[in-house]
């Protein structure tokens, strides 16, 4: 992201912008490709070969591969087209929620339900 964005340096945040929809656009369709049926059994049944389908970067694609979510959003990866990808891994948003943050599933629940995070500085 440019630096001349006044949004640019909020400690521990990706903001979603239109230079990152552009930077991530091929790893969004893929993982809106999983929608469909017959596209999850493809990718379950070899992902390396449906992923290079796409013309995500290797860094994208090996991200995808590792299900490393924070950087596939670094990457350009948006959450809600992410979510098609951990729905297809059998995932639910809590637990994805709760491995980018470090935490067990359990403790992010808890820290969720007493009001999250508090903000950093």
């Amino acid at each position: 992201m440019s630096s001349s964005k006044p949004y640019a340096d909020i400690p521990g945040t990706t903001i979603f912008d239109t230079d990152q929809a552009r930077r991530g656009y091929h790893l969004n369709m893929f993982c809106m490709s999983l929608m469909k049926p017959e596209n999850r059994a493809r990718f379950k049944a070899n992902e390396r070969s449906y992923l290079d389908t796409w013309p995500m970067t290797e860094e994208q694609k090996s991200a995808v591969l590792d299900r490393d979510y924070n950087r596939m959003i670094s990457l350009g990866g948006n959450i809600y087209f992410l979510a098609k990808l951990f729905a297809t891994d059998g995932k639910s948003f809590q637990y994805v929620a709760a491995q980018m943050a470090g935490m067990s599933q359990e403790d992010y629940a808890r820290m969720m339900s007493s009001g999250g995070r508090t903000p950093r500085a």
